[in-house]
């Protein structure tokens, strides 16, 4: 187990190498590998361990009784899964999380962070404090995705997107983390018409794609393309 890369993770930051060993001692953890489309969680369940990803990444995905789904988010290497539903152990999961691809988790143990016990271990305050900071934050993502779904037409839940990648990403040159069936999910729209959307915003000179690569157009008459091989 890689306790340097573990203690850089937003979780156990601040946390020395040590401390990091000895509060994975201290909480019952085990790891577990997956294949990519394979189910970690699923809706339903209910769990009493969040999850850790060490490699690869896992979405976090609503799937309804009529088989639509909405992805909800992808967690990648070093960011936590599931945290709220392991603190409140009765509660059924009501999303799924798969392996978005070949992936490695550490499962740790939330009732354990809680123990009154564990509070003399080294690092733990930190660690529950980290905990904290990052369910807000994830709190205010989930705020972000409803802002992006509000818009009544496809175009503007892209824009309302795109906007935001340019502001966390510092440029109108953005990668996005999803395929075109994982962005129509994201922003609750059909594959085939956000295509066609796309393709409409590429015509009108609003921006340049190609994969999960896009360009967002300042001025729609100018420029070459980044894209360009």
């Amino acid at each position: 187990m890689d306790l340097r890369f573990i203690s850089q993770t937003a979780l156990f930051r601040g946390c020395k190498e040590h401390e990091t060993e000895e509060l994975i001692r201290s909480i019952s953890c085990r790891t577990g590998t997956y294949g990519r489309g394979e189910p970690v969680f699923l809706a339903g369940e209910t769990i009493a361990s969040m999850g850790l990803v060490l490699r690869g990444t896992v979405r976090i995905e609503n799937n309804d009784i009529w088989g639509n789904t909405s992805i909800l988010s992808i967690v990648g290497a070093g960011e936590i899964f599931a945290e709220a539903y392991a603190c409140v152990p009765d509660q059924p999961l009501m999303v799924d999380v798969v392996a978005n691809e070949d992936c490695e988790i550490l499962f740790l143990d939330a009732p354990g962070l809680f123990r009154e016990k564990e509070s003399t271990c080294p690092g733990h305050n930190i660690l529950v404090r980290n905990l904290v900071a990052i369910q807000a934050r994830k709190n205010l993502n989930l705020s972000q995705r409803i802002f992006h779904t509000s818009s009544k037409t496809i175009r503007g839940r892209l824009l309302s997107y795109f906007s935001q990648q340019v502001s966390l990403q510092g440029s109108q040159e953005i990668t996005i983390p999803f395929d075109r069936q994982q962005l129509a999910d994201y922003l609750s729209v059909d594959r085939s018409a956000l295509s066609k959307e796309l393709g409409k915003m590429k015509q009108d000179g609003i921006l340049e794609y190609r994969k999960n690569r896009f360009r967002i157009m300042g001025n729609p008459e100018g420029g070459g393309s980044f894209l360009k091989e």
